[in-house]
C-alpha cells in the first residue's frame, strides 16, 4: 500500500515495527497475535523469523496468506510456509477476501439490500472462484480464514465448503468464518453441522451500531448482527475480535461489546444477543485459540498448555459487566516470563 510516495507495507514489515507491535500488543493483555491477510513475501518473512526468535520477544504471531492467483499453486504454497512455522510464528493457513464491509455499503446483503438503497456491494473473489479455492485448499488439508460480512457472503461460503466436504473428507478441517456480521440463526446452524467456527466482529456494535441502524441495514438487522447469543446456542466455536487496526485492539473492550451491545449513543442494539461475563472471557481466550487450531498449546491456564496469560488489575467475574472495559491490563506471562507495565 502507498500513500503519497510512502510505502506503508515496507514499513510494516521492519524490525522495528514489528517489536513495537509486540509492546502494543502487550498493553492490551495480548499473548498471540493474527495477521489475517498477509502477503508473505520472503523478505518479508525472513524479517519477520529473525525478529521473533530473539529471546526478548514475547508474542506470537499467527499470518494467515492472502488468497491469490492459481487455487492448486495457492495451497501448495500455504503448506510449504507450514514447514517453517516456529512456536512464534505458525504459518499454514490461507485468507479468502469475499465481499467488503457494511459501513461501505460494500457487503454482499440479501433482500431487502441497504436501507439507501445503495448497489448490494461487490465480490473480491467471484462466486466461482471463492468455490473453486474452498474446493482446492479444503482438499490440500489447508485451514481456511473467510472472510464474510454480508448474509448473501456467508451463505455462499457455506455452500462452498459443504461442496468441498463432500469431494473430500477432513472432519478436523477447522476452517472459519470471520466476521460473519449478518449471520442468522439457519446461517449459524448450518456452520455448526459443517464443522465451521465464526470469529464474530462485536466492536462494530459500539464504532458502527448506530450507523448501521440509520444508514446501511436499519434496525431490524442491526439488532442481530454480531449475534453472538445465536452462535453459541448453535453449538459453534465462536471467538469476537476487534479486527484491529480497523478498531483498536483491546480484548476486555471487545468482551465488553459483546456482553453489553452499546452504542456510542447509549442504545442497546438486541439486548436478546448479549451473552454472560464468562461466555465473553471465553470467546476471548479459548474460543480464539479454537480458531487458530492452537487449543491444546494456549487459551487456558492448564498443565501441559503454555504459560500464556494477562495480568489484570481487577476479576471481571466480581466487577459490574459495564465495567468490564475499564479494567486496567498490568502486563502479561508469555511462555512463563512476565512483562510489567
Amino acid at each position: 500500500m502507498r500513500r503519497l510516495g510512502i510505502d506503508f507495507r515496507a514499513l510494516s514489515q521492519k524490525q522495528s515495527a514489528i517489536r513495537s507491535y509486540a509492546k502494543v500488543a502487550t498493553r492490551a493483555g495480548v499473548t498471540t497475535v493474527t495477521d489475517l491477510f498477509s502477503q508473505l513475501e520472503d523478505d518479508d518473512l525472513d524479517v519477520m523469523l529473525s525478529v521473533t526468535g530473539e529471546k526478548e520477544f514475547l508474542l506470537r504471531i499467527v499470518p494467515a496468506l492472502g488468497a491469490s492467483g492459481d487455487p492448486d499453486s495457492l495451497a501448495a504454497r500455504a503448506l510449504r510456509l507450514k514447514a517453517k512455522s516456529t512456536d512464534k510464528v505458525r504459518l499454514g493457513a490461507v485468507k479468502l477476501m469475499t465481499d467488503g464491509s457494511i459501513q461501505g455499503w460494500t457487503a454482499r446483503v440479501k433482500w431487502p439490500g441497504y436501507v439507501g438503497g445503495q448497489p448490494n456491494g461487490f465480490w473480491n473473489m467471484a462466486p466461482d472462484q471463492i468455490h473453486a479455492t474452498c474446493s482446492a485448499l479444503h482438499t490440500a488439508g489447508v485451514q481456511m480464514h473467510i472472510h464474510v460480512n454480508g448474509d448473501e457472503a456467508s451463505e455462499l461460503v457455506n455452500d462452498a465448503l459443504a461442496s468441498a466436504m463432500r469431494q473430500a473428507s477432513w472432519p478436523d478441517h477447522g476452517h472459519v468464518l470471520q466476521h460473519g456480521q449478518m449471520m442468522d440463526d439457519a446461517q449459524f446452524q448450518r456452520s455448526a453441522d459443517l464443522g465451521i467456527s465464526v470469529n464474530l466482529f462485536a466492536n462494530h456494535l459500539w464504532y458502527f451500531g448506530d450507523q448501521h441502524v440509520s444508514l446501511t441495514i436499519g434496525s431490524d438487522r442491526a439488532n442481530r448482527m454480531d449475534a453472538v447469543r445465536s452462535a453459541l446456542d448453535a453449538g459453534l466455536t465462536v471467538g469476537i475480535h476487534s479486527d484491529a487496526p480497523v478498531t483498536p485492539m483491546g480484548p476486555l473492550f471487545t468482551a465488553w461489546c459483546a456482553v453489553n451491545r452499546q452504542t456510542m449513543t447509549g442504545k442497546v442494539l438486541g439486548a436478546a444477543q448479549r451473552i454472560t461475563v464468562p461466555e465473553a472471557l471465553y470467546a476471548i481466550t479459548m474460543g480464539a485459540a479454537k480458531t487458530l487450531k492452537l487449543e491444546s498449546e494456549i487459551g487456558s491456564i492448564s498443565v501441559g498448555k503454555r504459560a500464556d496469560f494477562a495480568i489484570l488489575g481487577a476479576n471481571p467475574l466480581e466487577e459490574d459487566p459495564t465495567t468490564l472495559k475499564d479494567i486496567r491490563v498490568l502486563g502479561t506471562v508469555f511462555g512463563g516470563r512476565a512483562t510489567l507495565l
